[in-house]
């Protein structure tokens, strides 16, 4: 996936913004609202949607444009955004980070 060409970087880009569309604005799901956690969060989608495949696995060859398979890229770009935003949430329910 280091040499990916132009159209799978497109895929990886559109999962992720459907990802993180879906996360910020449908479900209010983020630690900060606006526009700059709404970005942040369209490049963490890309790049678990970049590690879905060779982490999740090669699903459903039907879905999928050389090496970039759509479910696991969906899977791994939801993963690290629930990651991403559970972090901060738990340390500050925990009295340990920053307030935000």
């Amino acid at each position: 996936m280091i040499g990916m060409d132009f159209i799978s970087f497109l895929i990886i880009l559109v999962v992720a913004l459907i990802v993180a569309v879906f996360l910020h604005f449908g479900l209010k799901y983020y630690v900060t609202p606006g526009i700059a956690s709404f970005l942040a969060k369209v490049v963490l989608a890309w790049i678990g949607g970049w590690l879905g495949s060779p982490v999740f696995g090669h699903w459903w060859e039907g879905l999928s444009y050389g090496q970039v398979y759509i479910v696991p890229a969906l899977l791994g770009a939801l993963a690290l955004l629930i990651l991403a935003v559970d972090g901060p949430k738990t340390f500050k329910a925990a009295g340990r980070g920053p307030e935000v």
